[in-house]
């Protein structure tokens, strides 16, 4: 796995990512990778923050995974800064060959290098594979999530 390519997310990436968000049963229902327009406007809003990492996975030229780390600095926890692992996708192609594991684990090493000292994600409740391969890398389900839609 060196020809592997950990870097920022660019505008030119933006299908190869929005494409691995829609392909999976719940990104299906809530992506639109015909329509670039509102992925455009959240990346602008994402380069300009200086607490969002969005980062693509390259083999070759070929963006094969993606994954978005949120630098969140609060009170709690005496202070304490965390981060937030969203958006972890791995192409169809890679699936199974150890990028995911990688991903995750530069997230924690970025999430390091930033000062924090809590890493945490969500998954959604219907993904048991992916909850399996979290705790693997060892995550613990320590809360219960709860969503609005506005």
């Amino acid at each position: 796995m060196s020809d592997l390519e950990i870097r920022p997310t660019t505008v030119e990436d933006l299908p190869a990512v929005v494409a691995m968000l829609a392909d999976d049963p719940l990104g299906t229902q809530r992506e639109s990778p015909d329509d670039l327009t509102p992925y455009l406007a959240a990346f602008e809003r994402l380069a300009n923050d200086p607490h969002q990492l969005p980062v693509v996975a390259v083999r070759g030229d070929k963006v094969v995974g993606t994954l978005q780390l949120t630098i969140v600095p609060g009170l709690s926890r005496r202070g304490a800064t965390r981060s937030i692992i969203e958006a972890v996708r791995v192409h169809a192609d890679e699936r199974g060959s150890g990028l995911g594991t990688q991903l995750i684990e530069w997230a924690v090493e970025e999430s390091r290098h930033q000062g924090c000292s809590l890493v945490q994600l969500t998954s959604d409740a219907t993904r048991t594979d992916a909850h399996r391969f979290y705790e693997r890398l060892g995550f613990e389900a320590s809360h219960v999530g709860f969503k609005k839609s506005l």
